[in-house]
């Protein structure tokens, strides 16, 4: 009996474990907020595993989560792959914003 119990632990403990490695990187809700371009460090669009498309955009000070229907969102996604050599912020420009804590 208590083998079968320790088994049915063990699978549970993989299949929480699984799951929560599919939903890595995925956004659970969408943010409004517009991002200033100089506070951005990074564009991205989620992995293909997750149920909620969303543009992520990397701040200095955090990932935030945008809906990819969003045209200047597109816009901000676009411009950063066809030129993220020129779309790098300076050092110095980070420096103007700070994070709260």
């Amino acid at each position: 009996m208590k083998t079968l119990v320790i088994l049915i632990l063990l699978t549970l403990i993989c299949f929480l474990r699984h799951s929560t490695s599919l939903q890595e990187g995925c956004c659970p809700e969408y943010s409004k907020t517009r991002i200033p371009r100089p506070r951005v460090k990074h564009v991205e669009m989620t992995p293909d595993h997750c149920q909620n498309k969303a543009i992520v955009v990397t701040t200095v000070c955090k990932r935030i989560c945008i809906d990819h229907k969003l045209d200047w969102a597109k816009k901000l996604l676009s411009d950063f792959k066809n030129s993220a050599a020129n779309f790098t912020t300076s050092a110095a420009a980070l420096k103007v914003f700070k994070c709260k804590k």
